[in-house]
């Protein structure tokens, strides 16, 4: 991932929250093993559903949003930890196993 990317999920996010939408930022903080994205990968969610940017993909990606949802609800930051095994990998989208660790914060 280049800079430029987090960048433009930053950007999107601040613009969000400018324009009155409350925002919450999740960051790929650790991974091991097989991750679609790199640590410092960054997903912007507002609590209208709107989303950019990306932390992973199948279904972690669902739960990171809704993760983001309860911490704009609540202001509470969270760290997300997934992991599995080879053989369930593709079930839940970390295509060859692995492990990946997401901080989800509310933008003030």
């Amino acid at each position: 991932m280049n800079p430029i990317d987090v960048d433009d999920v930053l950007a999107t996010a601040a613009a969000w929250r400018a324009a009155g939408e409350q925002v919450a930022v999740a960051t790929v903080t650790e991974t091991w093993g097989s991750s679609p994205r790199p640590a410092g990968s960054q997903m912007a969610v507002t609590k209208s559903g709107r989303m950019a940017g990306s932390v992973s993909g199948g279904c972690i990606e669902g739960a990171v949003a809704d993760a983001a949802m309860k911490t704009i609800d609540s202001g509470t930051p969270q760290l997300l930890d997934f992991g599995v095994s080879n053989e369930r990998a593709w079930e839940v989208g970390l295509a060859c196993g692995g492990k990946v660790k997401v901080f989800v914060e509310r933008l003030s």
